[in-house]
């Protein structure tokens, strides 16, 4: 498929140029090949967008004073004109990110659902009346932030993107987009969902770029008033840094080593195909793989042959013109980098069980085979370091006790997941996990009305749900004396 989708940064309801006149160039991650070429924004376009996007946020301007329903109609609008270009992004997104087709339709549905919840919102962001001493009427309510600033990473650069771009609008804000370097096609695609709704102008702004020069200058603006990333913990910090310069709001979705934990009682055969599937989808690239695998003695031995087997089984390959359902990791740096933990693995006592290494029959292409460690521990590095790739470190514990333990010792709190049939033993041990979401006996899961976000190193605040318009919003307090 060659590119034929936008490349230009939108602005203001236009499609302009950067100002420096300088481009990025993606390849495709399965043939290592280039693919498009897009405008690279500065930090005077940065500059352009937010003054765009502060102007739309007036108060008096004709998105602020909008009616929530016509707001809710716009976003319906948006999910439509999405919906109507699903085969093409999906496509977009498979070629710049390197995920298959069919993982990266999901992607594209879930933006299209995400929209279509907080359509139905805009009309319920509603305030309270406080009952207080004397002659006085006190009510709070909920107004818009004003600028948005939102980051969005490489992995899922299409979803990552609408799941904060949909509640800020519709709660009345304004956005500007800064999608990554390495995947900036797909979030394009909402400047043209933005036109063809009848967005007004400055509204919605995207301005593709890298992090260290577009991205610290929209976390940095003083006219932002606040800012969601999603991406690695190491990366957070500096964005939360540069947000402080002007006490600036965040929303932070950062790294994950998220455990699978495995009782004796559980459906195996379920189970092997959940920790599958939780560290191998999108080549395991996600900030809540379940990238530990927790298991009891007395079946381990029986659940990692299952997942080897799934391991071993899962053809490689971009899903576009081959049967392959695991494609690439997004970059050959990025592959040399998880290669590099699966040799620190070995070199530490851990085993490869399957996988560890490029597979022979893949002479193009960013591919790492789907590997199982075995014999870790939770001191090793494996098991300590994000490594954002398909390895699953397999490590056993003794009891309920022991599992909680080992689950815990992480920096990252973001997803973990419980396979057990004992609905008290489920109970106990979601409530003894220090995660911000916990899934029991299926793995990963996430709906658009469920929150999102994790404790310790995994972030700060929530996206998604009723959460995420609390993060888009502020409270304000009226007291009126009437003596």
């Amino acid at each position: 498929m060659e590119y034929s989708g936008p490349t230009s940064l939108y602005i203001d309801g236009d499609w302009v140029d950067a100002a420096s006149d300088a481009t990025i160039e993606t390849l495709d991650p399965a043939t290592e090949e280039p693919y498009a070429t897009v405008a690279r924004a500065g930090e005077s376009d940065v500059d352009a967008a937010v003054e765009a996007a502060s102007k739309a946020a007036e108060r008096g301007s004709e998105w602020r004073t909008m009616g929530p329903s016509e707001r809710g109609e716009l976003l319906h609008a948006m999910a439509d004109a999405i919906e109507e270009r699903k085969d093409e992004i999906t496509l977009v997104e498979s070629h710049d990110n390197g995920k298959t087709p069919f993982e990266a339709g999901m992607e594209v549905q879930m933006v299209i659902d995400t929209f279509r919840y907080y359509a139905g919102w805009t009309d319920k962001v509603t305030g309270d009346y406080n009952p207080v001493p004397g002659k006085r009427v006190n009510y709070t309510t909920r107004e818009p932030l004003g600028v948005t600033g939102h980051i969005v990473p490489w992995n899922y650069p299409f979803q990552l993107a609408g799941r904060s771009l949909a509640p800020a609008l519709a709660c009345g804000n304004t956005a500007v987009l800064k999608p990554s370097s390495q995947t900036p096609l797909s979030a394009l695609y909402y400047g043209l969902a933005a036109e063809e709704a009848g967005l007004p102008d400055g509204v919605v702004n995207i301005v593709p770029g890298s992090g260290s020069e577009a991205g610290s200058a929209l976390a940095s603006h003083s006219d932002v008033e606040h800012v969601t990333f999603t991406g690695s913990t190491e990366i957070g910090k500096r964005v939360m840094a540069d947000a402080a310069e002007n006490v600036t709001g965040v929303t932070l979705e950062l790294g994950g080593k998220g455990p699978n934990v495995v009782f004796p009682d559980a459906d195996l055969d379920a189970a092997a195909k959940g920790v599958h599937y939780g560290i191998f989808m999108n080549a395991g690239q996600m900030c809540w793989a379940g990238s530990r695998l927790l298991v009891h003695e007395d079946v381990a031995d029986e659940l990692v042959e299952k997942i080897v087997q799934r391991a071993e089984s899962t053809p490689l390959g971009s899903g576009i013109d081959d049967d392959g359902r695991m494609g690439p990791v997004v970059s050959e740096s990025h592959q040399a980098d998880v290669l590099e933990y699966i040799s620190i693995g070995a070199d530490e006592g851990a085993t490869v069980a399957c996988g560890g290494g490029r597979p022979e029959d893949k002479e193009d292409g960013y591919f790492v085979e789907p590997t199982v460690l075995t014999d870790v521990t939770n001191d090793m590095t494996v098991a300590r370091e994000e490594i954002f790739g398909p390895v699953l470190s397999v490590i056993e514990f003794e009891d309920q006790a022991e599992a909680i333990e080992i689950a815990n010792d992480s920096p990252y709190g973001l997803l973990a997941g419980i396979w057990t049939d004992g609905l008290s033993r489920a109970h106990q041990v979601a409530d003894a996990l220090d995660y911000g979401m916990v899934s029991v006996n299926e793995y990963p899961v996430t709906f658009p009305q469920t929150p999102f976000g994790g404790t310790k190193q995994s972030g700060h605040g929530r996206e998604q749900g009723e959460e995420a318009v609390r993060e888009f919003t502020q409270a304000k307090n009226i007291n009126l004396n009437i003596h």
